[in-house]
Formats: C-alpha cells, structure tokens, sequence
C-alpha cells in the first residue's frame, strides 16, 4: 500500500513538473521509454528530465480552489467533469471526471498541474496562501480563475499582488490558447452577457511561460455545466469546451507561449 500510494504521489509531482498526463494504458511502454521535456528560459534549455515509470496509478486529475471571503467556490459543480469528458472524448485525454477540492493553505495543492477557480462574491487569501501559490505558479503549475460574475473586484487585485515585476496582460489573438487543439479565431468565447463588455483572457508570465490564466466576463464554467443548468445553446457551450480544452492542453504541456 506504502508502495503504491508514493509511487502516486511521484506521478502526480512528476505530472506537474513535466506537465505531461500520462496515461494508465501507456505505462507499460513507459518502463522501455524516456520522457523528456525541456523549459526554455529565453533561448536556453534550463533542465531536461527523463523518467520511467514502473507502475500502473490513477488517471491525472483536475482540482478546484477553495477559498476564504464567502464567496461560491463552489460554484458549477458540473463543470470541470464536463470538461473532462469532452477532453478524454475529443483528444483522448486520461483525465478523471471526479474532480477534488484543494486549497492553498495546504501542500496537497502540489499534486495537481491544474486547478480551476470560479465564484460570483468576495476572495481573502492569506500572506501564506499568496506564498504557496507564487511555490505552486514557478514550480510548473497552472491556475485558470474565472469570473462567474461578481468576484472581480475581489480576485484582480489579489492577482496583482503576486508579483512586483509582472502583471495582467492581454492574451494576444495569436496566443497557443486561441489554437491549439481548437481553433478559436473570434478568441475568448463570451458565454454570458454579464455586463455586455468585451470578454478577457489576462494572463500573469513567468520566464516566458502563462502561469495563470484570468478569463473575465466570459463565464467559461457556466459553458461547461450540463446543458440544463443554463440552457446555453449548443454551439456556445461547444465553444466554451474548446476553450476550456486548449486551456488544459497548454497547462499539461507546460509550452513556452509564442506570440507574434
């Protein structure tokens, strides 16, 4: 059991450094093959690794941010295993539909390459919360926060406060995100009207690389829940999932975001 559980807990770190979900079904193959992955810092190649991998474990899983303030954390339950479905349907992803909850007052954080943040009210986190995300941010994971209306006010200025040397930029329209796997040439879908403005996808950098994704006045969740919840047409809900599934894409392949 001993044996079983930290040969999990090595994927899940491996996963997130190497941001590659390997699947249960290729690990055999995996004792006779190497995976490498390199982060580029400007021009040079900072750190090749190379793993194998002996044991059969869980499929990789996505995790949703609890949070301090009162606000819904957990709001729109069904979303992240929708997207997980589509993912595992439309690119053969291994992802478990059964999402965990996390928060950043814990390590456990560190065991997932992803994690989904939503609400509609206020957001408190702590001096150590801050601390373990910026841990969490440069040691290769990826934190998507979407504004399920009203946590803007709250959530923007957090953000900003994470780093003294960058802050919320534009995605460009020819950002990775736009379009890979999907293309996505109108950008960041708009499921909601909210306030009728033009949705956002901002983004924080580090060393070349999007280490959080921002997405406002979209409401991206709300195009991931079960079509009953909202009632979104089809095609807007199709949109949102592709979205939702480059989102995912970028994060566990840990690329360097190249814009023109």
């Amino acid at each position: 059991m001993i044996q079983k559980r930290s040969t999990h807990n090595l994927l899940n770190v491996l996963n997130l450094r190497l941001g590659l979900p390997i699947k249960t079904k290729h690990l055999p193959s995996a004792l006779a093959r190497m995976y490498f992955y390199g982060m580029w810092l400007g021009r040079k190649l900072i750190w090749i690794l190379c793993v194998t991998v002996a044991q059969s474990v869980h499929g990789q899983k996505l995790a949703v941010l609890k949070y301090e303030g009162g606000g819904d954390w957990y709001a729109n339950p069904t979303a992240l295993p929708n997207l997980a479905r589509f993912c595992n349907e439309s690119l053969s992803f291994d992802l478990d539909p059964k999402v965990d909850e996390v928060s950043f007052k814990s390590d456990e954080v560190f065991a997932y390459p992803f994690i989904h943040m939503t609400g509609h009210g206020n957001v408190v986190w702590s001096r150590e919360e801050m601390e373990r995300i910026r841990k969490y941010l440069g040691g290769g994971g990826f934190l998507h926060i979407d504004d399920n209306y009203g946590m803007d006010r709250f959530v923007r200025p957090l953000i900003e406060q994470l780093y003294s040397d960058v802050s919320l930029e534009p995605l460009g329209s020819s950002s990775f995100l736009f379009h890979y796997p999907f293309e996505l040439n109108e950008g960041l879908p708009k499921v909601h009207a909210h306030d009728g403005q033009t949705p956002q996808a901002l983004v924080l950098r580090r060393q070349g690389r999007i280490v959080l994704l921002y997405t406002f006045e979209a409401d991206l969740g709300d195009g991931w829940e079960d079509e009953e919840v909202h009632g979104d047409a089809a095609d807007i809900r199709l949109k949102a999932l592709q979205m939702g599934a480059n989102i995912l894409t970028y994060a566990f392949t840990g690329r360097t975001d190249v814009e023109q």
